[in-house]
């Protein structure tokens, strides 16, 4: 009676394990063929070769102050400068000459988030596979500490121009750069004379006023004009989260230890033709990654 109830209980384990095994239970993904015979593919989300760009920001994408001063000179733009002197990110995925056909700048000089959904606007008139995003220290950069954009309003600011962008182009990729280290622009800027005179004609004041003062005061106001930049960046990071096709630089932009090299010397703030060279480079590492 023993062996039949234990015959029966392993024939039973028998028949459940094939069974259960013919359902495909218990399995780590999808390995059925395709039709056809084939295994299905997953197919990327991401693009790491995007056949169009356009740029959306601030003053620094326009290439403000990199040539000739009180000026934009989008041509040695990081994101879609087509000129000689660099390789921009348009110009390293595209090729110098399809750049210049298929990358478009819509970045505004002065511009803030409050700005970027307007810009996004014109940018997808275009339907260009990538757009790329730097914009935010002009936010920080105000008259006082008081008067900088509130992190709430930057994160309204971004989601709606995201919705934006995404009610006109589901699938088009984004590419976010952080916004730059104010504190360390201060800190060498500072070194040169004529850096602190062009300064006081009011260029960032929150941060830049007063270069040399090292009080009490003064360190409470550039901390909190950089904590400003840090939240700034962690909303960028959290928004661009959600978005499948989104990519944060993850801070690069904000932690490259920059030099008076690559700063205009017209302004000794925005990026000279060198520095817009080194933010080609990481838009470029960040957009080509295999993984974000």
């Amino acid at each position: 009676m023993r062996y039949r109830r234990r015959h029966s209980r392993a024939l039973l384990a028998v028949v459940l394990t094939a069974v259960l095994g013919a359902a495909g239970c218990g399995g780590s993904g999808d390995k059925s063929p395709a039709p056809g015979g084939t295994k299905a593919r997953t197919v990327p989300v991401w693009n790491r070769s995007p056949a169009s760009v356009a740029a959306v920001g601030d003053s620094i994408t326009r290439g403000f102050d990199a040539c000739t001063v009180l000026s934009d000179c989008p041509e040695v733009s990081w994101a879609t400068g087509t000129s000689t002197d660099l390789d921009s990110l348009a110009v390293r995925l595209l090729g110098r000459t399809e750049a210049a056909e298929s990358s478009w700048n819509y970045a505004v000089t002065g511009a803030r988030m409050r700005d970027l959904a307007d810009q996004m606007k014109q940018a997808a008139t275009h339907a260009p596979e990538l757009v790329t995003v730097m914009i935010g220290a002009n936010d920080a950069c105000r008259a006082t500490t008081s008067a900088m954009t509130s992190v709430t309003r930057f994160r309204a600011g971004f989601e709606e121009a995201m919705a934006t962008l995404r009610k006109a182009l589901p699938k088009t990729q984004v590419y976010v750069a952080s916004v730059p280290n104010l504190k360390r622009l201060w800190s060498q800027g500072r070194t040169n004379p004529l850096g602190k005179q062009v300064w006081k004609l009011g260029i960032c004041p929150s941060m830049l006023g007063d270069a040399d003062d090292l009080d009490t005061a003064a360190t409470v106001r550039r901390d909190t004009v950089q904590q400003r930049v840090e939240d700034y960046n962690k909303v960028l990071a959290q928004v661009c989260a959600k978005d499948r096709r989104c990519r944060f630089d993850g801070g690069a932009v904000f932690d490259y230890d920059f030099t008076t090299e690559q700063l205009s010397h017209w302004d000794w703030f925005h990026p000279s033709t060198d520095g817009q060279q080194r933010l080609a480079a990481i838009a470029y590492r960040t957009v080509t990654s295999r993984t974000p």
